[in-house]
């Protein structure tokens, strides 16, 4: 017998909420040619599971990357704080109307440890 939530993951890959937050972001990593690079970006949408931003760089499906995620001031008792996350990136979307950058779903790590989740204060 199945039940509900396995259906519900067989229909929608999205089975997470995803939140239309833009936040800003600075993504690190290293791009198909072997250089490495710093991005500022905004992310378009977030869950508990993921992410999803437009990057100039260039990279393909399996690439690891870094997330500084600038949290907002509301969020964070005034502060400001940033949020670092790994990641890997699951699909990426050909260039369209938003100029040359490709869209990029990056999935979060699954098992997250202290040392790859950081709060970051600024004077950090």
């Amino acid at each position: 017998m199945t039940n509900k939530k396995s259906i519900l993951k067989q229909n929608n890959r999205r089975f997470e909420l995803r939140l239309a937050l833009p936040l800003s972001v600075i993504i690190e990593g290293t791009q198909a040619n072997g250089q490495n690079f710093s991005e500022k970006t905004i992310i378009e949408n977030i869950s508990s599971t993921g992410a999803y931003f437009r990057l100039q760089a260039l990279v393909t499906v399996g690439t690891k990357l870094r997330l500084k995620i600038e949290l907002p001031s509301s969020l964070s008792e005034g502060q400001k704080m940033n949020l670092r996350l790994p990641g890997q990136i699951i699909r990426l979307e050909k260039t369209g109307i938003n100029g040359n950058k490709q869209g990029v779903a990056l999935h979060f790590n699954e098992e997250l440890d202290s040392e790859e989740v950081q709060f970051v204060t600024e004077n950090s």
